[in-house]
């Protein structure tokens, strides 16, 4: 049997042995009641990561990313976004049909927002305006190849919220992958933000869940908004544990995934009819384009190969590594891709 090389997204990854033993022993209660002890641990724990008051075990990151809009946010208002944002780009409209809020998006430099343009779209106060409540940034950001958003550009679109009273949301699907290449940690990073959501579920390894973390009056808020949208779980525990196995084994790691992804990168690179600058990959995923061949065309016949890719936006492929992804395997799809196109 052909083995199959599934680099598409870090969200494939199946549970490693230690973490279904974890899961396994997890004590369960009914976290609808707040009675379920393993998440209550969780969210404890991942509100002192991020340094916020409270937190909220959740099952998706969409959903976390939803949760921060509508407890921020009265319909009406707008939400900034950068233009190709996973907000705005990959959750169906939610904000407009949950929140009834617009978004406004700001084009970024691969995912980064200049400030200034921030600012300059900021709304005035005439009345035939809407409201700008509330500004997102993404930390890695997805479409433009997991790019870590620096620091100081943070600081900057943070303080400017502040100083015109608009409250801030990180969704930090990826945000251990942006702490492990650079060093600052996660309890940094959402110090800039009134609330941060993070993913389980992604470079993490976990099969389900992602996490709010905030203020607790905006945590409350959101915990009846959880329960309206149907994202109050019973013996979450289970997945709980998942989750907490995650955070004390899976993080140190992920800075080998991002070794993998350099090594791909660097080898595609020396393929006459591939696209790729490798110079701009800094976390776990790859963005590349083909010069001579449709995309649908090359990713059926890369499946074919046992090498599954994914779309990227536009004309782009993405591959994205994962623990499940050995750094022979890495090499071993740079092969069948060299081949197919040789």
């Amino acid at each position: 049997m052909q083995e199959v090389i599934d680099i598409r997204s870090d969200t494939v990854t199946r549970p490693s042995i230690g973490m279904l033993e974890a899961m396994m022993k997890s004590e369960v209660g009914d976290d609808v009641f707040g009675e379920d002890p393993t998440v209550n641990l969780l969210q404890k724990k991942c509100a002192e990561i991020t340094g916020k008051e409270s937190a909220l075990f959740v099952p998706t990151g969409v959903m976390g990313n939803q949760l921060a809009i509508k407890s921020h946010t009265e319909p009406g208002d707008e939400v900034i976004v950068e233009s190709e944002s996973h907000i705005l780009n990959y959750e169906t409209a939610a904000p407009s049909v949950i929140s009834s809020v617009q978004l406004f998006p700001v084009k970024g430099e691969d995912g980064i927002m200049d400030p200034d343009d921030v600012r300059k779209h900021i709304r005035s106060a005439e009345y035939y305006f809407p409201r700008t409540s509330l500004i997102c940034l993404e930390n890695t950001h997805n479409r433009a190849g997991g790019t870590i958003q620096p620091l100081g550009n943070i600081l900057e679109i943070s303080s400017l919220a502040r100083e015109r009273g608009i409250r801030t949301h990180l969704d930090g699907a990826r945000i251990f992958n942006a702490s492990a290449e650079t060093g600052i940690s996660v309890n940094e990073y959402a110090s800039h933000f009134d609330s941060i959501s993070f993913c389980f579920s992604k470079g993490l390894g976990c099969p389900v869940g992602s996490v709010l973390c905030g203020e607790s009056a905006f945590i409350e808020k959101a915990r009846k908004w959880r329960k309206i949208l149907g994202g109050g779980m019973r013996q979450a525990g289970i997945l709980a544990g998942a989750a907490l196995y995650a955070l004390e084994n899976n993080i140190t790691r992920l800075k080998q995934d991002h070794n993998k992804a350099m090594i791909f990168a660097g080898e595609l690179s020396g393929i006459e009819r591939i696209n790729i600058d490798a110079g701009k990959v800094q976390t776990n995923i790859v963005i590349f384009s083909l010069k001579d061949t449709p995309k649908n065309l090359f990713l059926e016949l890369m499946k074919k190969r046992g090498v599954i890719l994914s779309s990227g936006s536009y004309e782009f492929i993405r591959a994205v590594f994962h623990l499940d992804v050995t750094e022979e395997q890495t090499l071993l799809a740079v092969e069948k891709i060299r081949a197919a196109l040789s």
